[in-house]
């Protein structure tokens, strides 16, 4: 391979623009020829400025360390001579390179000409599968040394090697793979095109058809042949203690009995061998995971069919697949087989993909997406989409390329991941597979988890989540108007203008088009009119959200069902011209299209399905509403439909699974103390299952403590904006003290933001990094991780923030909780269970918000203390946890901690204190 000269570049800065003033801090260079470093160079630079807190926090240089380093007007000209004549590369290029051009340009030096690579360009394409792009997370997920994250001259050196893993894996794919690469390289954003050269024509010299099998010319990785050969253990389960203990300790040998575990143990292997339903409530701290595997294992394989285990996420999942059970493999010394499931929609469809790889791209992102599925192709043993990490851009390409259908070519059976997992899941000890498998069961015509012999249902409260996401259904505009704008009209470059490949007449292409102008007209008109229908409101409120029951809002059912005619109408039309023209011999391009418009008109079907549910059907239980931004109009308008009949949904779906064997609900919060049933019942589940509950040991919450704030004022005795500027003093106060690590938890969007707007205006927390759910741009995890990177930084979220959101060790110390997590009584979705509470002579407030919201509180506590190591405070602002006769129900859902009551000064004292005495 040509050998190139690579300078791998990393700069830290005070800011992120050189225009307003912004300086460079710390320059690193490495050198690397013939696939070696073999040379490096690194220098403070003094910027003649103040460095930022934060930045200090995040580099770790101080303005001491740069107070005697050289200006960049001393060095820039041996930094521009050491830089020509190479390959400018660097992790996200485009901060790097335009900043010290900048700053070339401000200290009179000429511009740095040269050829650029872009780490993360490289990488997202020869790792399409890491979870995280960040440089600090590849170096952990692929090994590479990182002392010092956001210091130069390690971030430097980090990315020299991450250049080298990139070339390595582009060296190891097989040529038709790289051929392909090649092809479209030239659109990318950096020179990655030089290195796929001329590693084709190296990979050409040398190349041996090799072992990755093909579908159509695309490479795949070569899976294990399923063996038939007979899996038969002999094991038995360990009934003493003294058994347990040391059956862990031959794969553990640092294992340590944990309260609760071994009692939770023998109760899921006596539900197992009665193949009876219960329920176990098992703490943070018991080893719940671990303690129903163990026996869910043993009696898969004395049984020889699979134990099925479903939980809610796919992190769960993964979770599970690649921590949990390899630690099985070891305590018992045997293979066992686990086999994933998911929906078909997980799963690539080969085919369509191999009909996408033909054509000319429409976009970078489908460019880009195409080229990180090929090579993900040769390393994924299960084609879950999920597994890849995409852009935005990206994720719309591959939601055309997922699988809806069972392959009909038996070549095509062979080789497809779907119908391969379903072959796995029949011939595995155990199946792990997520509620909405579950609750989708009894709606296909071929079961795919009658063949188990047990059920354990972890994260069970979820599954009521699951069945009503399962029948929810979200009509968004922003949503509507793209799969409508998929057509265009005749003279646009859209489906509707190349109608013209397929060979279709003028005559039947225009009347196609005035169909489809008339589902755009009828479907503005409606809109204009739902929006019309939305009540103003009165007074001077700032807040531009509006929420509305739709049995609230003036409409007529005839708009709606105009729009439903009218789509009706050129769906049909479209089908048959379709049908009728797209039958002759045609051309690769004429195919895609075709497939293009059975894609397109397929998910026009699924809108037409969900604008019918949504407008024009009604159930006696659900819920209906609207939610819309008055900045963004009609942009932001989105109407939810919920069931609240999930009850018997969760019963028809689970009763078929009962008669295979036992069925094992489990969680870490499955009871609240005023109403030990409330999450069984919405379960479906009789009273007559029982229900056991595992505490961890009184020490494991040693670390933890939590205060009442007794002089906040009392929300109804003062605005909301006094209310605010008070819980914005506490929360400063608080984070001063305890130098960050702090999350903020509130009932409220409305509330979360202008606190943060208040605290972000008085500049008392600049030298913290505030995360906020809904201000900060990023999905859940990625502002987590964010969080987690800063040792001064704080996290405001709301209920659907902290569910579910595990932060352990110290990277969490604090959780302050504005308010007692109660539900709005605004809220269209607890205002229609509080009506059909009270229709049946149930309190709503003890049946359903008190219970509800002290399962929230214990959740929320849930995430400061993650292991008899941590140690933290739970910060209570909302005084009614002390003055109104239910607060005792909060209490006592949560372990037996210090509980004190401290006003807003002594609560810094006590702070104070408590880190001292336990730093």
């Amino acid at each position: 391979m040509e050998n190139h000269k690579y300078a791998v570049v990393d700069i830290e800065t005070t800011g992120h623009s050189s225009a307003s003033g912004d300086r460079i801090i710390q320059l690193a260079i490495v050198f690397i020829e013939n696939s070696k470093i073999v040379d490096t160079f690194t220098t403070f630079i003094n910027p003649e400025k103040s460095i930022p807190f934060f930045i200090q926090d995040l580099t770790k240089i101080t303005d001491k360390d740069v107070q005697h380093a050289p200006l960049f007007e001393v060095i820039g000209s041996k930094v521009l001579d050491l830089l020509q004549d190479h390959i400018f590369v660097a992790h996200n290029i485009h901060f790097d390179l335009p900043f010290l051009q900048k700053e070339l340009q401000r200290v009179g030096l000429p511009k740095l000409v040269c050829k650029t690579m872009d780490t993360v360009e490289f990488t997202k394409l020869m790792f399409p599968n890491l979870f995280s792009y960040k440089l600090q997370d590849i170096a952990t997920e692929l090994h590479i040394p990182l002392e010092v994250a956001h210091r130069a001259d390690d971030d430097a050196l980090a990315t020299g090697y991450l250049l080298l893993k990139c070339i390595e894996r582009l060296e190891s794919l097989p040529l038709k793979t790289i051929e392909l690469l090649h092809k479209r390289s030239f659109q990318l954003k950096s020179n990655l095109s030089i290195l796929f050269f001329d590693v084709l024509a190296e990979k050409r010299k040398q190349y041996d058809a090799a072992k990755y099998p093909m579908y159509r010319g695309i490479p795949l990785k070569e899976v294990e042949k399923e063996h038939a050969a007979s899996h038969i253990f002999s094991i038995s389960y360990p009934n003493t203690k003294e058994l347990k203990t040391t059956l862990f300790l031959k794969g553990l040998p640092h294992f340590e009995e944990r309260q609760g575990q071994f009692a939770f143990m023998d109760e899921i292997q006596y539900a197992l061998e009665k193949r009876s339903e219960t329920v176990c409530e098992a703490e943070t701290g018991i080893g719940k995971t671990l303690g129903y595997l163990l026996p869910a294992t043993i009696y898969g394989l004395t049984q020889q069919k699979p134990v099925i285990i479903s939980t809610y996420t796919t992190h769960l999942i993964d979770q599970l697949v690649l921590e949990e059970i390899p630690k099985l493999t070891t305590i018992l010394s045997i293979p066992i087989r686990v086999a994933k499931l998911k929906g078909m929609q997980h799963y690539i469809d080969l085919y369509r993909f191999w009909q996408h790889v033909q054509l000319d791209d429409e976009s970078y992102d489908e460019t880009f997406t195409i080229m990180q599925i090929l090579v993900w192709l040769t390393i994924t043993d299960e084609g879950d989409l999920t597994e890849l990490n995409v852009s935005g851009g990206g994720q719309l390409f591959v939601d055309k390329i997922r699988k809806t259908s069972f392959s009909k070519a038996v070549e095509e059976r062979e080789i497809d991941f779907y119908e391969r997992a379903l072959r796995k899941s029949e011939k595995c000890d155990i199946l792990v597979t997520n509620h909405a498998m579950i609750m989708a069961e009894r709606d296909r015509d071929k079961k795919l988890l009658s063949h188990g012999c047990a059920m354990i249902i972890d994260e069970a409260h979820q599954v009521i989540h699951a069945s009503m996401s399962r029948k929810e259904r979200i009509f968004s505009y922003t949503t509507w108007k793209y799969v409508l704008g998929q057509f265009g009209t005749l003279d646009t470059d859209h489906l509707l203008g190349n109608l013209a490949l397929l060979h279709i007449p003028l005559a039947l292409r225009i009347r196609l088009e005035k169909q489809f102008v008339e589902v755009v007209e009828s479907f503005d008109q409606a809109i204009s009119i739902i929006i019309r229908s939305v009540p103003t409101i009165k007074g001077h409120s700032k807040t531009t959200k509006r929420m509305s029951a739709l049995e609230d809002l003036d409409l007529q059912a005839s708009i709606f069902l105009i729009v439903a005619s009218s789509l009706q109408t050129f769906i049909l039309s479209a089908k048959s011209i379709i049908t009728a023209y797209g039958n002759s011999k045609l051309d690769d391009q004429a195919n895609v299209l075709l497939n293009e418009w059975e894609y397109w008109i397929r998910e026009l079907e699924i809108k037409v399905s969900e604008w019918d549910e949504i407008f024009l059907q009604d159930e006696a239980v659900e819920a209906k509403w609207l939610e819309m931004d008055t900045r963004s109009i009609p942009g932001s308008l989105t109407i939810i439909k919920r069931s609240l009949n999930y009850q018997k949904d969760i019963k028809e779906a689970l009763d078929p699974l009962r008669e295979s064997g036992a069925v094992i609900w489990t969680s870490g919060t499955l009871t609240v103390p005023s109403n030990r049933h409330f999450i069984t019942s919405q379960l479906g589940l009789s009273t007559n299952v029982p229900i056991h509950q595992y505490r961890a040991a009184s020490d494991y919450y040693n670390g933890a403590e939590l205060l009442i704030m007794e002089d906040m004022p009392d929300i109804k005795q003062v605005s909301q904006s006094d209310y605010i500027e008070a819980v914005a003093e506490a929360i400063v106060q608080t984070v001063l003290v305890t130098e960050g690590r702090c999350f903020v938890l509130f009932t409220s969007q409305d509330m979360l933001r202008k606190t943060v707007e208040i605290i972000q205006d008085t500049n008392l927390l600049e030298d913290y990094m505030l995360f906020a759910q809904g201000m900060t741009s990023g999905s859940r995890m990625r502002i987590l991780k964010s969080f987690q990177r800063f040792s001064k930084s704080v996290l405001f979220g709301t209920n659907s923030f902290w569910e579910g959101v595990d932060v352990p060790g110290d990277a969490l110390s604090v959780i302050i909780m504005v308010r007692l997590p109660f539900s709005s009584p605004d809220d269209p979705l607890y205002k229609k269970r509080a009506e059909l509470l009270s229709v049946n002579g149930q309190n709503p407030f003890t049946a359903y918000s008190l219970p509800e919201a002290v399962l929230r509180f214990r959740q929320g506590f849930g995430r400061l203390i993650r292991s008899s190591n941590d140690k933290g405070v739970f910060i209570v602002l909302d005084r009614r946890i002390e003055t109104k006769s239910y607060g005792s129900d909060f209490l006592q859902a949560i372990p037996n901690i210090p509980i004190k009551k401290v006003t807003l000064e002594n609560m810094v004292l006590e702070l104070e204190n408590w880190y001292t005495n336990e730093g």
